[in-house]
């Protein structure tokens, strides 16, 4: 048993959750599913995650063998191509009051009052600094801009819902923009701004779906068609971090709940918009609360049919209220991410793609994680700023020069996609100048 790597089986941090990782199913039993195709369940998803209930901490080699099994799965689902897209990363203010405790990109937004006395580190965008911004990266080649941004109390869905907001006495944390020094716009302003030439919009969060329909009885299928009608593409399903409300209590008891977050995603697809999935583990839960996470984010997929790829986020603990705080002492393994990313692909049988992220893992475990069941290695990004604030340190971008060698290293194919994967590029890694070519205005010069 590899020590330093003992953390399964045991609660995080001194919570004590009603869910925890104890199954009567084996882990043999579990891994032999896995390899037959079988569709798994909770309990078999805790045994791999755990590599065995009958014991604490993770054994390397049966790590070994449900890694093994998964990225088989992989290679007969996807082949050896890897994916990345060319995208732009534009949040839009770090103002917000929700007070996540796993989160360091917010800021306090009193600090952005026009009559606050002093500074602030973070920042909020009007329209027409988006649309400049989404413009320059066309001309540099980018296929998506990916905006995913705090709930400033000043951001409404459109000019009908600062009407009614107005007319609550400032109710449902709502100010009007007057009060700031920068006027946001509106959801429906942003989302207008980002849509330029074509360009493939991702963004609004079932967070912020909620943020932009609260004080009203409109639904969120009424939210995302009035955005979609705005310009947008599809949902990054973010804001999901746990999937159980007794590790969201915990850790942002704020943002809305499990089934609030759901009703959202089946919404955004029921108005005819893709969306993403996510997961963000390794701070206070365990692994049945993974597990559960997943039958959650497959159950979904089972009624929508809308989610075109998996997000495994490793927590990135640094500057953190949790760990400021000590309720954690530090984010996942690199057992329990290769793992993650495993288990993710052999419990989703009905997503096709799961994402290796660059961002949180590093270049070298990133690589390692197309060698876990993971197919994409997500996007050129051009500007990272949540995990950055977090204390991440792994770069705000990608080149495809960069992709290309990094993938091929590991004998796999790098292929530029679209962000529903529809469109695919493959590319030539001993080509001398390697540029995007998929984006609106893309012609294949380098982004850079």
């Amino acid at each position: 048993m590899d020590a330093f790597e003992a953390s399964a089986n045991v609660p995080r941090g001194d919570f004590e959750f009603d869910c925890r990782p104890e199954t009567e199913q084996s882990f043999e039993n579990a891994l032999e599913k896995a390899r037959s195709g079988a569709r798994l369940d909770v309990d078999d998803a805790i045994e791999l995650l755990t590599t065995g209930t009958d014991a604490a901490g993770i054994d390397p080699r049966r790590k070994d063998r449900v890694l093994e099994a998964a990225d088989r799965r992989r290679a007969e689902v996807i082949g050896e191509e890897v994916t990345f897209v060319a995208n732009l990363n534009n949040n839009v203010t770090t103002a917000c009051d929700v007070g996540c405790l796993f989160c360091n990109f917010k800021d306090a937004a009193a600090r952005f009052e026009a009559d606050h006395d002093g500074d602030t580190d973070g920042f909020t965008k009007t329209p027409a600094e988006s649309r400049t911004i989404v413009e320059d990266a066309l001309d540099r080649g980018i296929y998506e801009v990916c905006s995913v941004s705090g709930l400033h109390p000043a951001l409404a869905l459109d000019d009908e819902h600062h009407e009614i907001l107005a007319g609550r006495d400032g109710e449902h944390s709502y100010k009007p923009p007057a009060v700031y020094d920068t006027d946001p716009g509106t959801y429906v302003d942003q989302i207008e701004a980002m849509n330029v030439d074509g360009v493939h919009v991702h963004s609004t969060t079932p967070e912020e779906a909620y943020h932009a329909r609260r004080g009203t009885d409109w639904s969120y299928e009424d939210v995302f068609g009035r955005l979609r009608a705005a310009g947008l593409d599809s949902v990054p399903g973010t804001a999901a971090e746990i999937l159980v409300d007794e590790v969201r209590e915990v850790i942002c008891p704020g943002k809305i709940d499990t089934e609030e977050w759901v009703e959202a995603m089946t919404a955004a697809a029921s108005v005819g918009l893709d969306t993403t999935a996510t997961i963000m583990y390794g701070h206070v839960e365990n692994e049945a609360h993974r597990a559960r996470h997943l039958d959650r984010i497959r159950d979904l997929q089972d009624r929508t049919g809308a989610i075109t790829e998996f997000v495994p986020l490793s927590f990135v603990h640094h500057e953190t209220p949790l760990h400021e705080r000590g309720l954690v002492e530090a984010g996942a393994t690199a057992h329990e991410d290769e793992l993650m990313i495993a288990v993710s692909r052999l419990y989703l049988d009905n997503v096709e793609h799961i994402q290796s992220s660059w961002v949180k893992y590093g270049d070298a475990q990133g690589l390692k994680m197309l060698t876990c069941g993971a197919d994409d290695f997500m996007g050129t990004i051009l500007s990272e700023e949540i995990t950055k604030r977090a204390g991440g340190d792994y770069g705000e971008f990608r080149s495809v020069r960069e992709y290309a060698d990094m993938i091929a290293s590991i004998g796999r194919i790098p292929v530029e996609r679209s962000t529903d994967y529809e469109k695919r590029r493959r590319i030539d890694p001993d080509a001398g100048t390697l540029g995007p070519t998929l984006g609106p205005r893309a012609d294949g010069t380098p982004l850079l």
